[in-house]
């Protein structure tokens, strides 16, 4: 965690990168139970941010910087009427950025030049969000999990990872990579079928649906189907940074892990990871396995990303040669470049490809 603290303000890769700058979208800033007593402090797209709650419970996202003498404000504390304070002068600050005690000052506080940057906060899904333009109104909501059932069991797991977005939501919707590096957990080497994958698109999101796919070997696989079977597959990106991978074989059996990847620089990301899974066996059962599953695989994932990029920057660029397994990599790249430049794009999508693949 320090060596990846170190690399916040490390020179970034001269060389083409994946790497788009993408702010006027809302991304996962902690959980909702991060945010119980005191301030805490997030980076989001290289913004220091400080988010704190009232004392009715409104949560605020404001500049990690105090407007009077530069000290970050989420070294300060909530007071008891709900206001952040400073930690060097003890200036206060509601959740709106305004300036509501100077200690000492005869006058009013409030003024414009001691105002503090607001952010758009939402508090959804178990997740507190963040728009990462301050000062505006929000274009859009923040992504929504799916509405499920009682039946549904809920992991949630988070991971710092050193990759950009593009790289690390690539990686989450990867299916080749899967038999090699996570060989025992997810998939393994050796006897293949042929499926069909069927990839479309639309303006901010991609689907990939797998057809004729049985069930993968590996703890998961078996966890999903102990007797095997067809399953149905569907591998998904939503902008600016959702990645979303879908499981399911006849009615009892469904697995959706949902990817929240928020970034802090170019090259290091948060992933969320919120898995949701219903099969036959209790919940409670298979938790204390999936759990320990799903980090293992998550850690292998965060492990090669990080030699990826170590990679990329050592050689000043990227250097990528795709196939036609490469389903959904590139398409994210379009996307993530297409908002980037503010280009609606076009106004049909029709089916982009369908190809014929091993697993």
């Amino acid at each position: 965690m320090n060596e990846i603290k170190a690399k916040l303000h490390a020179p970034q890769t001269k060389g083409h990168v994946s790497v788009a700058k993408l702010t006027n979208w809302w991304y996962v800033a902690c959980p909702s139970g991060d945010l119980k007593k005191g301030p805490i402090k997030r980076t989001i797209c290289g913004v220091p941010m400080v988010l704190f709650r009232n004392k009715k419970g409104d949560i605020a996202a404001l500049l990690d910087r105090c407007p009077h003498r530069n000290v970050p404000l989420s070294l300060g504390a909530v007071t008891k009427t709900g206001q952040l304070q400073c930690a060097y002068h003890g200036w206060e600050f509601d959740t709106d950025g305004g300036c509501t005690k100077v200690p000492c000052l005869v006058g009013d506080p409030d003024h414009k030049g001691r105002r503090v940057p607001r952010f758009p906060v939402r508090e959804q899904d178990g997740y507190i969000w963040v728009y990462a333009e301050a000062d505006t109104e929000p274009e859009r909501e923040p992504f929504k999990l799916p509405d499920v059932d009682g039946k549904y069991t809920r992991v949630d797991q988070w991971f710092e990872v050193e990759g950009s977005v593009h790289a690390v939501a690539e990686n989450a919707l990867d299916v080749p990579h899967t038999a090699y590096l996570h060989k025992g957990l997810f998939r393994g080497v050796g006897d293949t079928t042929k499926i069909q994958a069927r990839v479309e698109r639309w303006e901010d999101w991609v689907e990939c649906e797998y057809i004729g796919e049985q069930r993968p070997e590996g703890v998961v696989g078996r966890m999903l189907s102990p007797s095997g079977g067809e399953i149905k597959h569907w591998d998904r990106f939503f902008m600016p940074s959702i990645a979303q991978v879908e499981y399911q074989l006849g009615t009892e059996n469904h697995i959706l892990v949902n990817s929240f990847i928020t970034p802090v620089t170019d090259f290091i990301t948060r992933l969320y990871a919120t898995i949701l899974f219903k099969v036959r066996i209790p919940g409670w059962v298979l938790e204390p396995v999936v759990k320990p599953a799903a980090m293992r695989i998550f850690q292998q994932d965060a492990d090669i990303l990080k030699i990826q990029t170590e990679h990329i920057q050592r050689f000043g660029g990227e250097q990528y040669v795709s196939t036609d397994l490469d389903l959904l990599g590139p398409h994210i790249w379009r996307l993530m470049r297409q908002a980037e430049r503010g280009d609606p794009g076009p106004k049909e999508y029709p089916v982009v490809k369908e190809i014929e693949l091993e697993v």
